[in-house]
C-alpha cells in the first residue's frame, strides 16, 4: 500500500504554543484515495478529518495545498520522534 506522510510542527515558547499538523495519503480498499489530516497540541490529538478523492493526483494536489498553507503559517517539518 503506497502512502505519503508529512508531519509539521509549530513551536513558539514565547507564545506558549506547541502544535502539530499531520497529513497522510493512503489508498483505500475500494480504490479511492483518502487524505487524512490530524492536528492539535503536541502530545494530544485534537481533531482528525478524512477526505476521499477519486484518484491519487487529486489527493496529491490537496496534500500540497494544505502543506503550503501550513508552512506559510510558520509550521516546519518535525524531526524524528520515538514511538512506543
Amino acid at each position: 500500500m503506497d502512502t505519503r506522510t508529512l508531519l509539521l510542527q509549530r513551536i513558539e515558547p514565547a507564545a506558549d504554543m506547541a502544535r502539530y499538523y499531520g497529513i497522510l495519503i493512503e489508498q483505500r480498499l475500494f480504490g479511492d484515495v483518502a487524505l487524512v489530516r490530524r492536528w492539535g497540541w503536541i502530545g494530544r490529538q485534537v481533531a482528525r478529518l478524512i477526505e476521499l478523492h477519486q484518484d491519487r493526483a487529486a489527493a496529491l494536489a490537496a496534500f500540497g495545498e494544505f502543506a503550503s498553507a501550513k508552512r506559510r503559517r510558520g509550521y516546519v517539518e518535525a524531526g524524528p520522534t520515538s514511538s512506543s
